[in-house]
């Protein structure tokens, strides 16, 4: 299944309520108490789960501060598995991302910026993390920082779609759905000319991840014996990894276009709980091939694929 499928199911999984949007109405059941792994708005009408960033944020800042164990160990379960494997096939606004990018124009590369990747980190630890614990609202709870004044995913999702469909919100909208309609705006332009430039220099969500992939069970593996360091790798790929350097670089998103692209098939992506028998034939291909000669090599592990 190509990835571009994988990520309209993850979307599709994670919102199927539909109807709600016609409705202009938030689903509130059972299914709230559990965490999507990608970012998604809890008030977007068709969401099932919460968005992790801000059901970490919330309970935070709240009495009920117990439940926010909950919530990080949800968090590092799916980065010890998965690391950003989530933003690359489970993520509905990376996604969003992607298909802006595709609108015909002229495309940048964001190679020289990449220190504003360090930007996610920043805003994880003061806006997720900090400013809930330490800026009470009028209410006395800690204030959802990010979640209220800077992500563009909620008002894409939830904020405007509610406006939209509901004539009392649009009634009571004001200066901070302007400004957050304007950072989406934002998003919206940089993400048709540079690729995914809120997952690379914003997102907190991807910023919690990214160290995971150091050390998370689905990882990408480079055969020594077979790669030439031609760098066709570092060329194809859009979130400006030196694959054949640092295969686990935490600005992976596990893609697969440099496994795909490699011309001696030296990289591979290995998958958790693969079929047994779908690796030894992997195995058994390494064996009796000549990775240097442009036949198919594997990465010497039990759970290491070529993806077509």
């Amino acid at each position: 299944m190509s990835r571009w499928k994988i990520q309209l199911l993850a979307a599709l999984a994670a919102n199927p309520f539909i109807a709600n949007f016609f409705a202009g109405t938030i689903y509130k059941g059972e299914l709230k108490a559990l965490c999507v792994p990608g970012l998604n708005c809890y008030s977007c009408p068709a969401a099932a789960g919460s968005c992790p960033i801000g059901a970490l944020q919330a309970t935070l800042g709240s009495p009920k501060f117990h439940v926010a164990y909950y919530v990080l160990g949800v968090m590092i379960f799916i980065g010890a598995l998965l690391g950003r494997v989530v933003c690359g096939f489970l993520c509905p606004f990376g996604w969003f991302q992607e298909l802006l990018h595709k609108v015909p124009s002229r495309k940048f590369s964001t190679r020289r910026l990449r220190v504003l990747t360090y930007l996610k980190y920043v805003i994880l630890a003061a806006f997720v993390i900090v400013a809930p614990l330490t800026i009470v609202n009028e209410v006395g709870l800690g204030d959802p920082f990010f979640c209220k004044y800077l992500c563009p995913a909620g008002i894409l999702e939830g904020g405007i779609p509610l406006a939209i469909a509901d004539e009392g919100i649009r009634a009571s909208l004001g200066p901070l759905f302007t400004g957050k309609t304007c950072l989406l705006l934002g998003i919206v332009t940089l993400a048709v000319f540079f690729y995914r430039p809120f997952c690379k220099w914003l997102c907190p969500l991807g910023a919690f991840y990214a160290p995971f992939n150091k050390v998370s069970a689905c990882r990408l593996h480079v055969d020594a014996r077979a790669c030439t360091s031609c760098g066709t790798c570092s060329r194809t790929c859009k979130m400006d990894v030196e694959a054949f350097r640092t295969p686990n670089h935490t600005e992976c998103i596990r893609c697969g276009d440099c496994v795909r692209t490699c011309p001696t098939r030296a990289i591979s992506l290995s998958f958790p709980l693969m079929n047994r028998t779908e690796t030894k034939e992997n195995d058994h291909v390494e064996k009796n091939s000549d990775p240097r000669s442009g036949g198919p090599a594997g990465s010497g592990s039990a759970s290491r694929v070529q993806l077509p």
